[in-house]
This record gives structure tokens, C-alpha cells and sequence, in this order.
């Protein structure tokens, strides 16, 4: 059996800023909190800390896409709209405001507060 994924490290300018985005797209969990971590839980028990990088550090912007279920999908959809965030279909940006059919599902790429690239699905591409 190969090793199962366990927590990450999100950098993030304003932590709990972008603990609270993901809580709200994600619907992720609070989880308990400590030194310079903002934790949140996902199903699986995978845990995201973000924490702010100490300066003068600058990061790169990662990508991680979420596997979520059609109902949950189009709630986030309609977040990412009610808070009048851009959102495209493509990961080269070319298709603003859609989302795309992909796969045999759908597909949403957007920002996070801190510029890392998100991605909810709701078939696995594989």
C-alpha cells in the first residue's frame, strides 16, 4: 500500500483570510489552530494549513483541484458569483465567467485569496 496524503502547508499573505474561502468553497471544517497556522479539515481527514510566509519571502502560486459532487459544485459556482469572482473554464484563462464539461463532468478554475489557482471537478480525470 502506498503512503496516503496527510496535511500541506498553503501560503497565504492573510491566513485566516484564506482559511475562511476554503471553508466556504471547499464546505471544509475548521479544524484546531496553533502558532502560525490557520487549519481547516477535508473529508478524508486531509488538513490544509495556511500560514504567511516571513518576509521578504515571495512563493510561487500552486494549483490544487478538489474532487466534489455535482450539488456541491454548482453551490460554489453560485459563491464564487454572488462574491463577483472571476472564474473561468480553462486553465488558460480564455473562457471567463463559464465553466466547462470535461471528462464527463464539470470543471471551474479560479483564484484563492492569496493567487493560487483552484480547480473543482466532479469526475476524477482518471
Amino acid at each position: 500500500m502506498s503512503a496516503t496524503f496527510n496535511h500541506t502547508i498553503i501560503v497565504a499573505a492573510d491566513p485566516a483570510e484564506s482559511a475562511q474561502f476554503y471553508v466556504d468553497i471547499l464546505e471544509a471544517e475548521h479544524t484546531e489552530s496553533w502558532a502560525v497556522f490557520a487549519n481547516i479539515m477535508l473529508s478524508g481527514g486531509v488538513m490544509l494549513q495556511f500560514a504567511a510566509p516571513p518576509p521578504p519571502y515571495e512563493f510561487s502560486p500552486v494549483h490544487m483541484a478538489f474532487l466534489c459532487t455535482d450539488d456541491h459544485f454548482d453551490r460554489a459556482v453560485r459563491l464564487l458569483q454572488e462574491r463577483s469572482l472571476d472564474y473561468w473554464a480553462d486553465p488558460q484563462r480564455t473562457r471567463l465567467q463559464e465553466t466547462n464539461s470535461g471528462h464527463d463532468g464539470c470543471g471551474v478554475y479560479f483564484l484563492d485569496p492569496a493567487d493560487h489557482f483552484l480547480e473543482l471537478i466532479t469526475k476524477p480525470y482518471f
